[in-house]
């Protein structure tokens, strides 16, 4: 059976007391302010990986959202999220209204969602540029991110 690296999202900073403990159930290596963790599990699918890993970890855990840390075949990355029960009644209804599953009707709105937050910040950056272009020359405006870009490369976006 494979093993299956799974990232888990906290929903706040974990104490050393809590993290030893929850270490003492299953292997965990966690990042620097104690708010993810990356934890292997032996399943044959990585969605029965990220349950089993739910099941064992959510009493000791204040558990928000468990990842696969790499995209499968297809470049996606399964999502485990433990809905409270009004939100899952709200998810059911709304997909039954689409005739859709609630599995497929929350796909579908979650790379909605993506696409659009992906719309707003071409937008958002076509904004700036038009901003910065007003007040300079293309050149100048070249050359400043090429300087900002050999200075922070790679570093994650606002």
């Amino acid at each position: 059976m494979p093993h299956h690296a799974l990232e888990i999202t906290l929903t706040r900073p974990l104490t050393p007391a809590e993290l030893h403990a929850a270490a003492r159930v299953l292997p965990l290596a966690a990042n620097h302010d104690a708010t993810r963790l990356m934890a292997l599990m032996r399943a044959r699918t990585p969605g029965r990986a990220a349950h089993r890993l739910r099941h064992r970890l959510s009493t000791p855990l204040p558990i928000d959202v468990i990842t696969t840390h790499y995209p499968d075949a297809t470049g996606q990355i399964l999502l485990n999220v433990a809905l409270p029960p009004a939100a899952h009644a709200a998810l059911h209804r709304s997909a039954g209204q689409a005739g859709q599953s609630p599995a497929l009707f929350l796909k579908l709105a979650l790379h909605r969602a993506l696409a659009q937050h992906a719309d707003d910040e071409t937008d958002r950056l076509d904004r700036a540029v038009d901003d910065l272009l007003a007040h300079t020359t293309s050149a100048h405006l070249l050359t400043a991110v090429g300087r900002a870009l050999s200075r922070h490369p790679g570093a994650p976006q606002p």
